[in-house]
Order: C-alpha cells, then sequence, then structure tokens
C-alpha cells in the first residue's frame, strides 16, 4: 500500500508517517516509480507506536517496541527491552501519582481550613510541585 492508504487506515497523518519514517521507526520501501511502499506489518508498527503514544510514551521509549516487531515477534512488548521500558514507565507514573496525591491534599486542608487561605498561612508540608500559591514559597 501506499503512504496514503497507510495513513487512511491507520488514522494519522501522510505527515506524521514520514516524520516516524525520519526517526527510523518507519521504514517504506520505494517501488519502481519512487513511491512509497508499505505492507501489513508496517500497519502493525504504526498501530503499536500509535497505542504508545497515546499512553504518554515518546518516540525513543517505543523504539524497543518497534524493534520487537521486526525481529519476528508477534507483539512489541514481546522482547526484555520493552520489558524494561515498561517497568520504567510504571515507576514514573508511580511518582506522579504520589505527587498528585500529595497536591490533592494540599489541596484538601486549604478548603478544609477556616476562612479564607491566606498568603502568609504556611501548610504543613508544602506540596511537591510548583502549584504553589503566590507570595508562599517552600523555604520562605
Amino acid at each position: 500500500m501506499r503512504i496514503g492508504e497507510l495513513a487512511r487506515r491507520s488514522a494519522t497523518t501522510t505527515r506524521a508517517l514520514r516524520y516516524y519514517e525520519s526517526r527510523g521507526l518507519l521504514s517504506a520501501r520505494r517501488d519502481d516509480s519512487g513511491y512509497r511502499v508499505y505492507d501489513e506489518d508496517d500497519l502493525l508498527i504504526l498501530r503499536q507506536i500509535r497505542t504508545l503514544q497515546d499512553c504518554g510514551f515518546d518516540l525513543e521509549e517505543i523504539r524497543p517496541f518497534v524493534e520487537c516487531l521486526r525481529a519476528g515477534f508477534p507483539t512489541g512488548d514481546s522482547c526484555p527491552a520493552s520489558s524494561e521500558v515498561y517497568r520504567r514507565k510504571l515507576g514514573e507514573l508511580d511518582d506522579r501519582i504520589a505527587r498528585l496525591r500529595d497536591v490533592r491534599e494540599w489541596i484538601r486542608t486549604r478548603l478544609d481550613a477556616p476562612g479564607e487561605p491566606s498568603v502568609d498561612r504556611r501548610p504543613a508540608a508544602p506540596p511537591k510541585c510548583e502549584l504553589t500559591p503566590i507570595g508562599l514559597r517552600p523555604g520562605a
């Protein structure tokens, strides 16, 4: 199939496909007329790329999954390198969730405090993010 059909079948743009190709994630062959030609394996790779992007993975994190598919494995997460990316991403998500819980609790204490929040009132523990009220800086 040509680039337009691959873009249509994968619900993406030809520009995105060219970008993935420039990053080495997608490889096109050329027909006698010089047109890019793709096959069903390329569609599988593209679906893997898009799924992982939708889950917050960047293109470099996606590379091991693509390499796994190119090596002939049935899924992109069948290889040890892909599992390692999953483990790192899971750790990152756990850290973000913990930070968000801290911020949530900080906001809850602000809402539960009597009266309006004041810029000179300091919370017991400042949140672990940049969501600090104006005039209130950790350590100030």
